[in-house]
């Protein structure tokens, strides 16, 4: 402690006028020091006012360069010290020093640097004004294609820098990806791909950069998903592995890279990692299971990599995949169930999959989730039979193979993602499905469970969703039980509320359904509609100029059904519907006009 006093004075006193081997002899006992106890070193040498001195021995020309820069960067690696340092003027002489040949004062400037902006704002500041990272860049790319060992290690220090001054800061990082850092990684990471250090470094940078929307175009016209899929082949260590697949997930949110990693074979690695890991209990293999399953469905998200891995339905990804959908574990029944959804984006793979039997397995599947099952796999086996659902030749296949009925069995659910699936499935189904409609229809629960959702307030999702699915029953079924089912169970009021949505859509399936109501049942229906408002309602939206073509025809193919009931027909004379009406006589739209004509017409006959 003597010595380091001894030291710390004598530095101050004579680093202007001393000898460079007195010099040394001081700087060698802060080295030794600071390699005994770190913390405390470095507080007495923040005390005793040094740092200040530091700045000025800072010189290209000095033989103790390298050992100053060394100090500082040993010194900062405490989070206390790295403000003293930027305050002390350290910065703008060591990025200065960047500009130097000697490759020991490179490698300890690099670490100083890269230890003052680890975790500090200030010190990021501070080399961003002095221009550090343009020069450190540059460096990379001259050195790129060095592989001595002196080289990498200036390499690793270099990256490692860059990670530190550019870490969760977007603004830095685009500087970075604008400076054109990621092409060089790239290429350092295929050059070096035998150096642990170097790689590990390349990795965590990469994982720096990739959560930018910008940097994914720049990795898509470079070779990232070849070199990180060669490398990926190579581990063995789970924590390479995993260092590897975030990097891969953020990256394979860009439909171009998701392409190239299929095309690289990432598929069979994952395919691999699932064989290996399905039937373990050891944490770290149910860890890479679940991140393996969840890349393989993010690769199933791209159109172009989806075909690929479909391979009109032979494809041996996609047997692969079924084959999770009957596995015992959780995570590997999601992951299945969310790949088919994946793989139904159209109409040719839907009908494939409905004809190869894909329905039963994920009737199955729902099957063993149905008392206290897990949400996340109910809601993507909802989810794969929704999207099945879509095609027109399909409906009726599924409704005969008891999807329906397999569906119905998570009414009771309280989950609003599940309840929002289920009634998208059960709406896919019946589309022109009379006789489908007619049975759901008159399903009395079913009615009342989706007359509760319709109140739904905290979920809007599962809100219009039982709204649309009550106004399909009635527009694809036309059948009076339904609609006599329907107003039994209050459903009426929310069929009206939907006739002011703000989507076009709804308003347009509510006020069909509302026709049809009115066409078939008005007597049965004629005082909630009443309650409801329904004619003054009809009177704003023709009134309204901002009312959709559709929205004002309908309004008035529903107004003309109205008038057969006596207590609707006086709220209509009262409100004074000719004069609205015959102003839309001369609408742009021809349809909407003709409809104006024959409202006024009949209107005129009942006044």
């Amino acid at each position: 402690a003597d010595n380091l006093s001894e030291a710390l004075k004598k530095l101050k006193i004579t680093s202007t006028e001393s000898t460079a081997d007195s010099l040394e002899g001081c700087l060698d006992c802060l080295l030794q020091a600071l390699a005994q106890n770190n913390m405390e070193t470095s507080e007495k040498i923040q005390k005793s006012g040094v740092l200040q001195v530091f700045a000025s021995l800072l010189t290209p020309q000095s033989s103790c360069t390298a050992k100053v820069a060394n100090i500082i960067a040993e010194v900062a690696r405490n989070e206390f010290m790295r403000n003293p340092c930027v305050d002390a003027g350290l910065i703008p002489p060591l990025v200065q020093l960047l500009n130097c040949k000697d490759q020991e004062v490179l490698l300890q400037t690099g670490r100083a640097l890269g230890n003052i902006c680890y975790d500090s704002h200030e010190g990021r500041n501070a080399v961003d004004h002095a221009g550090g990272a343009h020069i450190v860049v540059d460096h990379l790319r001259s050195l790129c294609s060095k592989t001595d060992p002196a080289s990498e290690k200036l390499l690793t220090v270099f990256c490692g820098m860059l990670m530190n001054y550019s870490n969760e800061n977007d603004t830095l990082q685009s500087q970075l990806i604008n400076m054109g850092v990621i092409p060089t990684l790239v290429k350092l990471l295929g050059i070096h791909c035998q150096n642990a250090a170097l790689t590990e470094m390349c990795l965590v940078a990469f994982g720096n950069l990739a959560e930018l929307e910008s940097s994914k175009e720049q990795f898509a016209y470079t070779n990232i998903a070849e070199e990180l899929v060669k490398l990926f082949k190579k581990q063995i260590e789970h924590d390479k592995k995993e260092m590897i697949f975030e990097v891969l997930a953020p990256l394979a949110e860009n439909d171009v890279i998701k392409l190239q990693l299929v095309e690289a074979g990432l598929v069979e690695c994952l395919l691999e990692i699932v064989q290996k890991t399905v039937d373990s209990d050891k944490e770290d293999d149910i860890a890479e299971l679940k991140t393996a399953s969840d890349l393989m469905v993010l690769l199933l998200l791209g159109d172009e990599s989806m075909q690929k891995l479909f391979e009109g339905g032979k494809g041996s990804v996609f047997q692969r995949v079924l084959s999770w959908i009957p596995s015992n574990s959780h995570q590997l029944q999601l992951a299945g169930a969310l790949a088919i959804a994946n793989f139904a984006r159209n109409d040719g793979n839907c009908i494939h999959m409905v004809d190869n039997g894909i329905v039963q397995k994920l009737m199955d599947l729902l099957d063993r989730h149905v008392e206290d099952g897990n949400v996340t796999v109910q809601h993507a086996a909802l989810s794969a039979l929704r999207n099945l659902a879509i095609p027109v030749v399909n409906k009726a296949k599924m409704l005969s193979a008891g999807v329906a009925e397999a569906v119905l069995k998570f009414l009771r659910s309280e989950m609003p993602p599940v309840q929002f699936k289920l009634l998208g499935t059960l709406r896919m189904l019946i589309d022109a499905q009379a006789e489908a409609a007619e049975q759901l229809g008159k399903n009395v629960k079913l009615v009342e469970r989706l007359v509760e959702w319709c109140e739904a307030k905290d979920h809007a999702g599962v809100m219009g969703e039982s709204n649309r699915l009550l106004s399909a029953l009635i527009r694809h079924s036309k059948s009076k039980d339904v609609i006599r089912t329907i107003v039994q169970s209050g459903g009426i009021k929310h069929l009206v509320t939907m006739a002011t949505s703000e989507h076009v859509i709804m308003q347009n399936e509510a006020l069909v359904a509302l026709a049809l109501i009115a066409a078939l049942e008005l007597v049965t229906a004629e005082k909630d509609l009443e309650n409801a408002q329904l004619v003054q309602i009809l009177h704003r939206l023709l009134s309204d100029d901002r009312s959709a073509p559709e929205i004002k025809y309908n309004s008035m193919v529903l107004i003309c059904a109205l008038i057969g009931s006596e207590p609707l027909q006086k709220e209509v004379q009262s409100m004074a519907f000719l004069e609205v009406v015959s102003k839309l006589r001369s609408h742009e739209n021809k349809t909407v006009a003709q409809q104006a004509s024959l409202t006024e017409q009949r209107l005129a006959v009942e006044s």
